[in-house]
């Protein structure tokens, strides 16, 4: 297998050589490559429990692969759930991976209302930092001369926990920007950020997100790109800015800095870049105090290339708001990673973001692909897939969708991650990948991915307030609303009344019904709620009796068969939304934010 070259201080144009011809050998071969890495993650986990509780003996010979195919499951979390637990509670045992466990990575994805748990091991930075060394070369022959200016991305971190038995729970950007392959990393054009270290460290959000705005104000004409890791987050950042320009003039027209700011390590890499600029402070207030904002982006950051967010799946819903801010600056999403894994990269960086494809990099994991025909190809293609059904990395067809399921060195075997991908084409012998959709996520503002089972659960749950009056819920659906700033989720319900007006109800049964819900949703949204506040007050509107009969005749207007049709849980297509809000009666916001604490909930905060 091909081996990573080795990276030399400052030798940028040799470094950038060395990745990309280093990207042609993996894809060139791939199928020699990913034999190569199941034989390393099976070889040095020969051991585990895993393996022997499901009969998998192996022999460091050709059989191994065959055997790994015959004999080990697709699973997901909630199988390895038990394992995962006896980890978190204290047991050191090779159970999944022969090397120790360093830390659980949370995933936005969720288990019982609280964060999956990924183990990993101390290697896997090394691995997550190869991929993001291949990002800049591949930019650089789309957008030369980066290495002549900075980026201003918003990075941040979030609260981890301790499981009982010691080990770190948090994010995975959390522990990459909290390890030395961050925060002692070697000058690298890519990773030349407008914000210090220490803004980025910094865990209180507003701090964090006023210092990054105000190192990044004051680089202004340095700037040559943008971005953050979801285009969810710039968008936060940019109505920061909206919101509290004026005290950020103050403090670049002074040289002081807002007195909020009382982080004494955030203060001081501040200061460093803060000196007094009143020409720039002007500036700055007579771009923002006009009545538009467009372009606000290349306005205020003048040297401006691109925008780089992720943009794919539910986060397409903030392309118009980026393209009104960027004055339809190139959006860039440059590479497709989860707690699971890290999977590959983009090699065609300026395309649209509805052409957006990820080859995925042979040696992060051993890669296999579950066939899928998603629930709206009709009944007839509705077939389950198995195990024997899955394919390997080379065998995807092309325009076929499929769902992955990946094996790490971490310690997972066939998992299936969730993601379901659309082969776009291939670079070299390795296919390139769409990304299509998570499986049964029905609302998505920011990180959080509430799940339609779950969204359910919760509205059944919450309807439960309505029965003293008489009254019960007939229907609804809901729609994830980011023309709000922030966004939230805004449920339409249809009440059936018995006493033929919903005025009857107090305001406060429905407020409670909001609450309700929210307090039923899960722990990333919740966080996102009360900690990151990056998620507004979650809505109910209340819509005449018949609007579903309305939605169902408009869906049959347009095809759908009515043998077939049902109320959709989820709705995001601009005609359905207006319909519904033409038949609004009245609304209701959440009055306050639901519980939330760090970590699981039988764990304390670190």
């Amino acid at each position: 297998m091909p081996e990573a070259p080795l990276i030399v201080d400052g030798n940028f144009d040799e470094n950038n050589k060395k990745l990309l011809q280093f990207f042609e050998d993996i894809t060139s071969n791939p199928n020699d490559v990913q034999k190569t890495v199941l034989h390393e993650i099976l070889s040095r986990n020969s051991g585990v429990e895993y393996f022997q509780r499901h009969g998998l003996i192996i022999n460091g010979n050709n059989d191994d692969y065959e055997n790994f195919k015959k004999i080990m499951p697709i699973v997901t979390y909630e199988d390895l759930k038990p394992d995962i637990n006896r980890i978190a509670n204290g047991d050191r045992s090779s159970i999944l991976c022969s090397l120790p466990i360093s830390e659980f990575l949370t995933s936005s994805g969720t288990s019982g209302g609280e964060r999956k748990l990924m183990p990993t091991i101390e290697e896997e930075l090394g691995r997550r930092s190869l991929l993001y060394s291949l990002l800049m070369p591949v930019m650089n022959k789309f957008v030369p001369d980066l290495q002549k200016g900075k980026g201003m991305y918003f990075l941040f971190i979030k609260s981890e926990s301790k499981t009982p038995g010691g080990l770190l729970a948090r994010p995975v950007l959390t522990s990459y920007y909290k390890s030395s392959y961050f925060k002692k990393r070697p000058y690298d054009p890519y990773t030349n950020y407008t914000s210090p270290n220490e803004t980025i460290l910094c865990l209180d959000s507003y701090q964090s997100m006023y210092s990054q705005m105000l190192c990044g104000l004051c680089q202004n004409t340095q700037v040559l790109r943008v971005g953050a890791v979801f285009a969810s987050g710039f968008i936060r950042a940019i109505r920061f800015l909206e919101k509290h320009w004026p005290i950020l003039c103050r403090d670049i027209k002074t040289g002081t800095l807002n007195p909020q700011i009382n982080d004494p390590m955030v203060r001081e890499s501040v200061m460093k870049i803060l000196k007094p600029d009143p020409y720039l402070a002007d500036f700055i207030e007579m771009e923002c105090s006009k009545e538009s904002w467009k372009g606000i982006i290349p306005r205020l950051w003048p040297n401006t290339k691109y925008v780089d967010v992720i943009v794919t799946g539910t986060m397409s819903q903030y392309i118009p708001t980026l393209k009104y801010y960027g004055n339809d600056l190139p959006l860039v999403c440059t590479m497709y990673a989860s707690s699971e894994c890290y999977f590959g990269i983009n090699l065609d960086p300026l395309c649209e973001p509805s052409e957006v494809a990820y080859t995925l990099i042979p040696t992060m994991g051993f890669f296999e692909f579950l066939p899928v025909a998603r629930d709206d190809q009709g009944p007839e293609n509705s077939n389950k897939y198995d195990r024997d059904d899955l394919v390997d990395l080379v065998d995807v067809k092309l325009g076929h969708e499929y769902e992955l399921v990946v094996t790490t060195y971490a310690g997972l075997y066939r998992y299936r991650v969730g993601d379901i991908l659309k082969v776009a084409g291939f670079k070299n012998k390795a296919p390139q990948f769409h990304f299509v959709c998570r499986k049964n996520v029905a609302l998505s503002i920011d990180s959080d991915k509430t799940y339609e089972v779950e969204l359910h659960d919760a509205v059944l749950k919450a309807s439960t307030h309505l029965v003293p009056y008489g009254t019960s819920l007939t229907e609804y659906t809901s729609y994830a609303d980011t023309s709000t700033n922030p966004g939230h989720y805004v449920l339409y319900w249809e009440i059936n009344n018995d006493e033929s007006d919903e005025t009857l109800i107090p305001t406060s049964v429905f407020e409670d019904c909001c609450l309700t819900i929210e307090e039923s949703l899960n722990s990333v949204y919740r966080q996102c709620r009360v900690s990151d506040k990056s998620i507004g007050p979650l809505e109910i509107k209340v819509v005449e009796n018949g609007t579903f009969d309305k939605l169902m005749d408009y869906a049959i207007s347009n095809g759908a068969s009515i043998n077939q049709y049902k109320a959709p849980r989820c709705v995001n297509y601009a005609p359905i939304i207006e319909l519904l809000n033409s038949r609004v009666v009245s609304s209701y916001f959440s009055p306050k934010c639901p519980k939330w604490v760090p970590g699981h909930k039988q764990w304390s905060s670190s």
